[in-house]
């Protein structure tokens, strides 16, 4: 991964990344109501210390701070990191957010009794050191008997149909529509793909089209469980968006306690 583009990448973005959905603050609720619905059979009611390490402008941290639950954002953008906290505050919620590489998360052993990365944050890692890196710091900032939870892309079906675009998503403003797509530039490897993010906002009578670009390495489902194998995790589990209502797959995986 090259860490200035992608934190380029959301640096850029932080400032109207809350247009890419319908209505923000309604999809803040219902993913944590969803993410909380996870945890809940796995820790019980809670509340719980969670740390988002890839946590943006706050969509799934600040839901689940509204739910009650004490929560810490980490992201690789400082302009990020910056917004969600003020949104949170905003909202009448507290959400200590810091810049920080989900690498090399600043954070004491044992800290949080879960660690989110959501929002296909993982896959920016390009190569499986940065991934088993990223995991391992992860279990380290786990509690015993901990919750690992990440969300990416359905990639297992994108592998065999390599999509060139995304469908255009429309969302409303006060100064008229937004539109947001995608368009998907794969590598040789068929498992790698640059990405153009482009947006398009009314400017009177023309649109201001604003393009962001950045890579993604489309792991499936078998690869990322290998390596959350590797990093030490148990009770591995995948739950399709029919199965959980998120709305891309998730992954749950538990730090294992030691022996007694």
């Amino acid at each position: 991964m090259s860490e200035s583009s992608t934190r380029d990448f959301y640096d850029e973005l932080a400032r109207d990344y809350h247009l890419i959905f319908r209505d923000w603050d309604a999809s803040m609720a219902h993913q944590a109501k969803v993410l909380d619905g996870l945890l809940h059979p796995r820790l019980g009611p809670g509340p719980h210390r969670i740390l988002d390490c890839s946590c943006g402008i706050g969509t799934q941290a600040i839901g689940l701070a509204l739910a009650g639950h004490e929560v810490f954002g980490s992201d690789l953008s400082p302009l990020a990191t910056t917004r969600a906290a003020a949104e949170a505050a905003a909202r009448g919620a507290r959400l200590p957010a810091v810049a920080a590489d989900m690498r090399q998360l600043p954070f004491g052993s044992s800290s949080f009794d879960v660690v989110l990365c959501a929002d296909n944050s993982l896959p920016h890692l390009l190569s499986a050191q940065d991934v088993q890196e990223a995991l391992v710091g992860m279990r380290r900032v786990l509690r015993d008997d901990g919750l690992l939870v990440i969300s990416l892309r359905d990639y297992d079906d994108a592998r065999r149909a390599r999509p060139a675009t995304t469908p255009p998503q429309v969302s409303e403003t006060p100064d008229g529509k937004v539109i947001n797509f995608q368009l998907w530039h794969w590598h040789e490897d068929g498992e790698r793909y640059d990405l153009e993010h482009f947006q398009l906002t009314p400017a009177r009578s023309t649109w201001d089209v604003r393009v962001r670009r950045t890579t993604y390495w489309a792991l499936n489902r078998q690869q990322l469980t290998g390596f959350v194998a590797e990093a030490g995790f148990t009770d591995i589990t995948w739950h399709t968006a029919d199965s959980s209502g998120y709305y891309q797959p998730v992954l749950t995986a538990r730090r294992p306690s030691p022996p007694h």
